[in-house]
């Protein structure tokens, strides 16, 4: 149980902290949200449960074709913000060609 709680404090703790430093500069928040450091994390868990190397190189490669389709929601969500659609409006938009990608990507791969 306390492995479970460190899991979910220290993978918290890196989005409370790329929040925080966004208040500051958009830019170091970014650095820190366009940092692998989630999947970094997951793939440190899975060894440290599974010690398992073949399934987090398996996961990596996972992760970069994933990450194609996520690129999407960064492209989209600021031109529509740009052109006066308003944040929710523009994030669900963003976020529904970004999974219809996910989704196109599953099913190609």
């Amino acid at each position: 149980m306390l492995y479970l709680a460190i899991k979910v404090l220290l993978s918290a703790g890196v989005i409370v902290l790329a929040s925080e430093l966004a208040k500051r500069s958009t830019l170091l928040g970014a650095l820190i949200v366009s940092l692998p450091l989630v999947s970094v994390l997951a793939m440190s868990w899975l060894y440290v449960e599974t010690g398992d190397a073949r399934r987090v190189a398996s996961m990596s490669k996972d992760v970069f074709f994933l990450v194609l389709p996520s690129l999407a929601l960064f492209i989209v969500l600021p031109v529509l913000i740009d052109r006066g659609v308003g944040y929710w409006s523009a994030l669900a938009l963003a976020s529904a060609l970004t999974a219809s990608l996910y989704g196109l990507l599953v099913w190609v791969r």
